[in-house]
Formats: C-alpha cells, structure tokens, sequence
C-alpha cells in the first residue's frame, strides 16, 4: 500500500497540488477533490492527516476540511474495487515485471509509474498468501468455532462485528489493509458475508485513529476537522448498524451472483461473488453517509465550534506554518515550505522601505527601529524552521524535481536571511553615527535613498519571478541589477572624490562605504536567488 501511494503520489506530482490548492467552500467541489485525491493517493488516512496539517497551518477553513475529507471516505472505497478484479495469481508477475522497469528504468517518471504498479502486484501477491494461509483454519476446528462467535445475526452480533473492525484498523492503521483481510476470510468462507460486511463498517471508525493521533498538540480548528472525521464515521456506523438487516437485503438484490455461491477450484472452496459484495457494502454505506450529510455542513461547523471552543491568545507555537505531518506528502510539502520563503521575501522588501524611512528622519522613529530589528529575529528563526523541515524532507523518498527544489529553497532562505543581516547593518551605521553626534550628509542622505530604491526594485522584481516561477529570471531582472552595481560605483567614486576636500569626518566617510558595501551585498544575494530559481 504504501508503494501504491508513494509512486501515485509521485506520478500526480503538481496536479495533486493544484487540485488541494483549487479547495473552495463549495462543498460538493471540497467532497469531490477529496475522493480524487484519496483515489491517487490510496489512503484515506494520509489525506485526512494533510488535511489536519492544512487546517493547522491556516492553508485550509474549516469548512473546506469537512467536505475534503467527506471525499475521503469515499475514495478509500477504490481498494476494495481494485481487489476485486480477478488478477490474483498475476500479483507476482506484475510485481516482478514492474520491480525489473523500478530497478533499470532511467527515467524518473516511469520509474515512479512502475513503483505504483510493484505496490498494486505486492497487494494481490500478499492477498494470495493470505488466502493460501487461511485456508489451514478451515483444518483447526477451534480456531473455525472462535470466528463463528463473531456472528453479524443479531444487532449486538453487528456492533460486535464492527467492535472488531475498529481494533483491527486501530492496529494496522490502514482501512486499506483490513478490508484485504476481511475480504480474504470471507472469500475462503470462513466468515460470512454478513461478518464481512459488519467487520467493514467497523473499518471506518478505526481508520479514524490517524488523524486523531495528528491532531494532538494542533491548533483548535485542526482538532475540530479531525473530531468532525471521528463524529462523521461514528455517526454513520451508528445509523446503519440499526438498518443492517435491510441494508445486507438491499447488497445481495443488488449483485448480479449470489454472495453464497461456493465455486471449488484446485481442491478449495471460494465464494467469488463475495469479494465484490464487499466492496460494494463499503461503498454505497460512505456515498449514503456524505449525501446525507453534504446537507448539514455549516450545522457541523457550528457544533464543532461549540465542542471545541476558540482560545484567547494566539495559538502558534512557531513562526512558521510548517507543519511535519504533510511530511508524508512531499509535493505538498515542498508547497508549504515555499509559502515560508514567499513570506522572507516579503519581508526583506519591507525592511528596505523601513529603513529608508529611517535614514531620512531627524530624530529616528523608534518603534520603526525596534520593528525593523525584530524582522531580522524573526527571518533568522524562520530559516531554522524552514531548514529543519526542509533537511527531514530530503531524508525520505523524492522524485528528483521534488529533491532539485528542496535543495534550492535551502540555499534561497539562507540568501534571504542574509540580505535581513544587510539591512540592519544598515541601520545601525546611520544609529552609531547619530550616537557620535554625526550625520550623513543631506546630499549623502538623497544618495543613499536613492541607491535604496533601487535596491528594492530589483528585490521585487526577483521575488515576482519567484512567485511566477519564471526560469528567465535572470534575463528579465539584468537591467536592474546592472542599476543597482553602476550607481554604487558611481556614489564609491563621487564619495572618494569628495574626500580630498577634507570637508568630510573620518568617521561618516567608514560609514558612508560600509553602507555601499552593504548595498553590494544586498545585491549579490538577490542575485543568488535569481540564480536559484530556474529548475534547470
């Protein structure tokens, strides 16, 4: 399974994100993004823990979480369909033929392809063994009258049933996984369909346990999506537990065979008709569940509101809205790390048009200052996060693009950081001075102003092509950056000029450079950025 969803996740690649980034809060929209997204990814535990992480890091309103994970449930039902084609004995050779593309194949695209179909051939190869390994119960009279006490024929049976369904998934924390094994027991007529049946409405609940793991120690509104998918699946078992008895009537009259139809093949009794019976109980159940309750959403919003109530202070434990739990989804991941690095870059051209506010007044604004010094803190502690998060997102399993982008945020939130450290510099040359009694010149004063402007222009314009992802980047920015090089020249040679003059303080003329110096640097590090962008 997780082959399955690591190489279909690869192979989705920027369409899964910009499916999850297309969310509304229209909710049939919402609903319908989450069956597709659990459909590529084949779990519907990782889509409901991205969620959570989504909800948490504010991407994602609340209302948007419930219909994405309403899909969920429904997508995961794909599993159950995928088994039933009848390709059993073909596991091993789809999983050897893929494994053999997996280990030679050059390109990265297909090598992912095969990844997903080795997952799909390992799945039917370890049902076959379970089915072979089952097969030995029907020879151990007491471990046969055990199961028999699991029996879906009373209402207490069913709740039983579904009891165990619920540890199971709990256990394996995989509704995927429970549902291959119940189908197995039931095809070798070990449990009955009914069992089968119950056994899988208990799957729903225990699937839940993921995303309620995910949700401690998150925000309240991440709480409120993962409590809503705990009360969604509960909510439903309940209802259809009480109308068990008609809703197994309503399977059978629905399949073309009979569910009991026992078939003798190589000396073992199967049911074939059973597998598919399954899959369509654990289907039409999640499909009926979220019609019924598409209708009630914003009622769910304000209950959930009530049982989770908002806090008084702000909730953030870090800067940033990085989240580990869509580690487990890289090209998501990689998405909200390159939120983080949007937000430096904003940042850094705030801090220039702050501190050209400061060089031209008389007597410097000092919470502007403090502003200005506490954006530089607060760039230094992103960049930690960013690459703490990033480093454990190279650790795993990348598709090459994935890893290529990793690696050039790394290098951009550094060159981000830095240009922060310029900037205060900056300000702290023109504060030493005014603490000797000095000052810059009016006319050095309208220089540097000027030279700041320019700056900042070329910044803007690299953080654009950043945001675009424009790989001419560096054609389209040349001019400004030749702009921001010929006026420091220019200023350095002026400045030198000027001081044979000897009308200008020791003092002002180490600052005046050191300023243009960091005006140089400034530039050098934008410049880096625009060498990072390009993916080639």
């Amino acid at each position: 399974m997780k082959n399955m969803s690591e190489g279909m996740q690869a192979v989705a690649g920027s369409s899964l994100r910009k499916m999850i980034a297309a969310v509304t809060n229209n909710r049939i929209f919402a609903t319908i993004v989450g069956v597709i997204v659990t459909c590529v990814v084949q779990s519907s535990s990782i889509t409901t823990v991205m969620v959570v992480g989504f909800v948490n890091s504010g991407v994602m309103e609340l209302s948007q979480a419930i219909g994405v994970i309403m899909g969920a449930n429904i997508g995961t039902t794909i599993t159950g369909w995928i088994l039933v084609l009848k390709i059993g004995k073909y596991g091993l050779p789809v999983l050897g033929g893929a494994a053999f593309v997996y280990l030679f194949s050059r390109g990265e695209r297909a090598r992912y392809w095969a990844m997903a179909i080795m997952g799909v051939g390992m799945v039917f190869f370890g049902l076959e063994l379970m089915k072979d390994a089952c097969s030995i119960i029907k020879q151990l009279p007491d471990f046969e009258a055990w199961f028999k006490s699991f029996e879906a024929d009373s209402y207490i049976g069913v709740l039983k049933c579904a009891f165990i369904g619920c540890v199971l998934t709990t256990l394996v924390q995989s509704s995927s996984a429970t549902l291959g094994i119940t189908i197995s027991l039931a095809s070798q007529g070990i449990i009955t369909y009914e069992t089968a049946a119950a056994l899988v409405l208990g799957e729903n609940i225990g699937t839940t346990i993921t995303a309620f793991l995910a949700s401690l120690g998150a925000t309240t509104n991440a709480r409120r999506a993962a409590y809503f998918h705990v009360i969604f699946n509960m909510f439903g078992v309940l209802w259809i537990t009480a109308i068990f008895r008609y809703y197994i009537v309503l399977i059978k009259w629905l399949m073309v065979g009979d569910v009991d139809t026992e078939l003798i093949v190589d000396g073992e009794t199967t049911f074939p008709n059973r597998t598919a019976a399954i899959a369509a109980t654990h289907t039409i159940f999640n499909v009926a569940n979220v019609l019924l309750f598409l209708l009630f959403v914003p009622q769910f919003v304000r209950l959930l509101n009530w049982m989770v109530p908002s806090k008084d202070f702000k909730e953030k434990p870090r800067l940033t809205d990085l989240d580990i739990r869509l580690l487990e989804t890289p090209l998501l991941a990689i998405e909200q790390s390159r939120r983080e690095i949007e937000r430096m870059a904003d940042g850094c051209s705030k801090m220039l048009d702050w501190l050209a506010e400061l060089i031209q007044q008389e007597n410097p604004d000092k919470t502007l200052a403090d502003r200005l010094r506490k954006r530089e803190q607060v760039l230094d502690s992103i960049q930690d996060e960013i690459a703490v998060y990033v480093t454990n997102l190279l650790s795993s399993n990348l598709p090459h693009s994935v890893a290529d982008e990793a690696r050039r945020q790394l290098r951009m939130a550094d060159e981000y950081e830095s240009i922060s450290d310029y900037i205060v510099n900056l300000d702290k040359f023109d504060r030493k001075l005014r603490r000797d009694g000095l000052r810059f010149s009016a006319a050095q004063i309208q220089d540097l102003v000027q030279l700041n402007q320019i700056a900042a222009e070329y910044l803007r314009e690299v953080n654009e092509a950043f945001r675009q992802g424009n790989d001419n980047v560096i054609l389209k920015t040349d001019a400004a950056s030749k702009r921001v090089r010929t006026k420091i020249k220019m200023l350095r040679k002026s400045h030198l000029e000027e001081l044979s003059g000897g009308e200008i303080p020791p003092l002002v003329s180490v600052a005046y450079l050191a300023a243009l110096n960091a005006f140089a640097r400034v530039r050098d590090h934008s410049q880096n950025i625009a060498e990072s962008i390009p993916s080639e």
